[in-house]
């Protein structure tokens, strides 16, 4: 997919390096095609590193996607230079009149706060009711996840008794779903977490569907009905360093941390980790768009809108 970005957005060469098409603003204007809109709310700390993995797991279908990094107002990011956020971001307020075809809701280092004592849950909650009528699929990535659950089905989240870190083995639950079309019975992918929602509450939840779950990690993707809303646990879109570099930033505050689990080849934290996720990761982003955003907008995305009834 021609991924649709700002001409000096820095992670656009990083992916021309690795052969990934990425098409800038004048060459997208001259292509008589209607791309789609896609808005990622980026509320992770590391905010380019992020844009890098989302942007690489997104780039592998035939679609243009024109992406918006979303930023929140109410709180000011420590890891991320103010240059870059002012150039390359834009908060919901100015584009709240807007439509998507497409949101994508990051996770966030704040899962073992209670959702109100987030600073800026008040404004997340703002955009999880725009995204009902505004929105025609929204993707809810780990702590993203958590918020929405509990947003639109007020399904509350759990302390674990130790944090659930490393690559854990998935099984598909629902293969008519199409969003797991193509999936092995059996797949990788990463987790970092302190917290969950329980497999029963969201069986208990008539509106959600569970397409694959962990013995290990719990629930991995559920959907609402008709994939409005999809929710992702784990960190599909991280790369091979991700959780290595999580595990050494902790080692280096004195937290005594477990070594991410079946990551490092025999348990050794100097071995290069294994990358066992990746074509499930490419495979859950391409079905995500095709089958539940390209599929079912309108070809006016003015014309998008759902009835909160719905959900």
């Amino acid at each position: 997919m021609p991924i649709r970005t700002q001409s000096d957005l820095p992670a656009k060469e990083t992916l021309e390096n690795e052969n990934i098409f990425v098409m800038d603003e004048t060459r997208a204007m001259h292509q008589d095609i209607r791309p789609l809109k896609v808005a990622i709310l980026n509320v992770m700390p590391l905010k380019e590193e992020t844009e890098l993995q989302l942007l690489r797991v997104l780039s592998n279908t035939p679609l243009q996607v024109d992406v918006t990094f979303l930023n929140v107002k109410s709180h000011i990011s420590q890891n991320t230079s103010a240059s870059h956020l002012n150039k390359f971001y834009t908060f919901y307020d100015e584009i709240k009149n807007e439509k998507f075809d497409g949101l994508i809701i990051t996770g966030a280092p704040v899962e073992q706060l209670a959702f109100e004592d987030v600073d800026y849950w008040e404004e997340l909650c703002q955009i999880f009711e725009w995204s009902k009528k505004n929105v025609t699929s929204t993707l809810h990535i780990c702590w993203g996840a958590q918020a929405g659950l509990y947003y639109h089905f007020g399904l509350e989240k759990k302390e674990l008794k130790e944090k659930i870190t490393g690559i854990y083995k998935h099984r598909v639950k629902n293969r008519k779903e199409p969003l797991v079309r193509g999936f092995d019975d059996e797949f990788y992918a990463p987790h970092s977490r302190y917290t969950e929602v329980s497999k029963e509450d969201v069986e208990n939840c008539d509106k959600l569907k569970i397409l694959a779950e962990s013995d290990e990690a719990g629930v991995f993707i559920c959907i609402s009905e008709g994939g409005k809303q999809v929710f992702v646990t784990g960190h599909p879109e991280y790369d091979r360093y991700t959780l290595d570099s999580e595990y050494k930033r902790d080692m280096g505050k004195g937290l005594n941390p477990k070594i991410p689990y079946n990551y490092y080849p025999d348990d050794n934290p100097k071995n290069r980790p294994l990358l066992q996720w990746r074509s499930h990761s490419i495979n859950l982003y391409s079905n995500w768009l095709n089958y539940y955003v390209y599929q079912i907008t309108p070809y006016d995305v003015e014309d998008i809108g759902f009835d909160s009834a719905s959900l």
